[in-house]
């Protein structure tokens, strides 16, 4: 028997799906002309107060919460 062959239990425990809740779904929102973050997150959110969650949601995206630009692909916290 090989290196390979050998039987490895501890990999198969540790490889196997555990009990943690998966995440939830990823949402996205393509941005359109005269969108403000204010009003994607009272459409999203349900809030408009809540634009600074889109913001930081999309550092990657985003150098300035006033910059939008239609097309861009922003990701949607969880409610």
């Amino acid at each position: 028997m090989g290196a390979c062959d050998a039987p490895f239990p501890e990999r198969a425990t540790a490889m196997t799906p555990t009990d943690a809740p998966s995440p939830p779904p990823l949402r996205t929102y393509v941005v359109c002309k005269g969108d403000t973050l204010s009003t994607i997150a009272e459409s999203e959110l349900g809030d408009r107060a809540r634009w600074r969650e889109l913001f930081e949601a999309n550092r990657d995206v985003l150098d300035d919460p006033d910059c939008l630009h239609a097309g861009q692909v922003l990701q949607v916290p969880a409610h």
